[in-house]
């Protein structure tokens, strides 16, 4: 998870819970002011949106188009706290009440003392995201996500964190693989599927745009009245990460990037687009963009005829406009895309939430893929 832009209501119709999620603005402005739908069906399917299915729908916050946080709580009696639900990660932490780090002052604390179902390991664990680390150790108890219970979890609890100050989120819930996660520890998704929480192991994210609520992430199937059309499969891979094989990435038809296929991790706790610096840049100078202040702008009347960019998965285009991928901010309209993944993979681009939110996602642990339809 990127931590640029790091970043309950429980509705209940037809054995469908709704929990949401919630958006919040970005740390830089805080801070400075193919369809594979027919071989799916063919192999035992889920029964997507079915009413006898068992989805649990939990809202998420939306935080000015740049984070989507949603509540949980731990414990017995149980303790809130906001969380960013991520996929690009696979643990689940929130800070300790014996914190001493600055971040922790501004976020709520889990005391285990208050809570008869905690159990300590004393395993110390360091979790790093990015520029941001948070370093602690391993407890156990209940928790809850909505309707969802996930009994004996293993969790983190900071004792110190870096690069968490001034996050509208007091934790991390991870769903990657369980590769991604601490060694010996059971993911919440997986632990909640051993226990048969829900029927069908997927989650799906509808990330809304310009508005704080409406936003959910669901468990257990799909609900169709969030997408258009049909859902296109993607394989996944590489799984630790939901990951996936990207085509090419083009403009006004022609190739820009990504030309001999690249790899693109799907990630719900990064709010932008990153790809490797060079062809980053090879965009920009496409959208006549110029470097202020260490990011790319451009003339806000340019955002009217800019052409899509196009993210070519498995043979199947999924445009991003303009109006998506140039942000305003106050009076300066600002590129989405950053560079710096050559630091790791110099084939590599990571969708974030900018993607996410064109596009409902669905993430299919059992047959390992994702799938894509436009959001509504």
């Amino acid at each position: 998870m990127k931590w640029l832009v790091l970043l309950g209501l429980v509705a209940l119709s037809e054995c469908i819970v709704i929990l949401p999620l919630r958006k919040m603005k970005t740390l830089r402005e805080t801070l400075r002011e193919k369809n594979l739908l027919n071989n799916f069906l063919e192999e035992r399917a889920y029964g997507l949106s079915k009413r006898d299915s068992k989805i649990t729908i939990h809202p998420l916050k939306n935080y000015l188009d740049m984070a989507y946080v949603g509540n949980i709580t731990i414990g017995t009696p149980p303790q809130e706290f906001r969380v960013v639900f991520d996929t690009g990660s696979a643990d689940l932490w929130v800070p300790s009440i014996s914190c001493v780090s600055p971040a922790c002052y501004t976020h709520k604390t889990f005391n285990p003392h208050n809570s008869s179902s905690f159990g300590q390991t004393h395993q110390p664990i360091s979790i790093s995201y990015g520029p941001g680390i948070i370093q602690g150790f391993l407890g156990s108890d209940t928790v809850r996500i909505g309707n969802l219970v996930s009994p004996e979890q293993s969790f983190g609890l900071s004792l110190e964190e870096y690069g968490f100050d001034s996050l509208p989120f007091d934790g991390i819930l991870g769903l990657a693989f369980p590769a991604m996660g601490i060694e010996d520890t059971i993911p919440i998704f997986d632990n909640l599927w051993s226990h048969g929480a829900f029927s069908e192991p997927v989650f799906a994210f509808y990330l809304n745009t310009n508005k704080p609520e409406g936003s959910v992430v669901m468990f257990g199937g799909v609900d169709h009245r969030y997408y258009k059309g049909e859902l296109n499969w993607i394989p996944v891979s590489q799984t630790s990460h939901w990951q996936i094989s990207m085509n090419n990435i083009s403009m006004n038809g022609t190739v820009t990037a990504c030309s001999c296929g690249c790899e693109a991790p799907l990630d719900t706790g990064t709010s932008m687009i990153y790809g490797p610096t060079k062809l980053v840049t090879n965009i920009h100078k496409l959208m006549d963009a110029r470097l202020e202040n260490s990011e790319y702008v451009v003339s806000c009347d340019a955002v009217k005829t800019l052409p899509p960019v196009i993210f070519n998965i498995n043979g199947i285009d999924y445009p991003l406009r303009p109006q998506a991928y140039i942000i305003k901010i106050q009076n300066s309209c600002r590129s989405v895309f950053q560079g710096g993944t050559e630091n790791s993979s110099l084939n590599t681009w990571i969708l974030g939430d900018i993607f996410l939110r064109q596009y409902f996602s669905v993430f299919d642990r059992k047959n390992r893929r994702i799938g894509l339809a436009p959001a509504v």
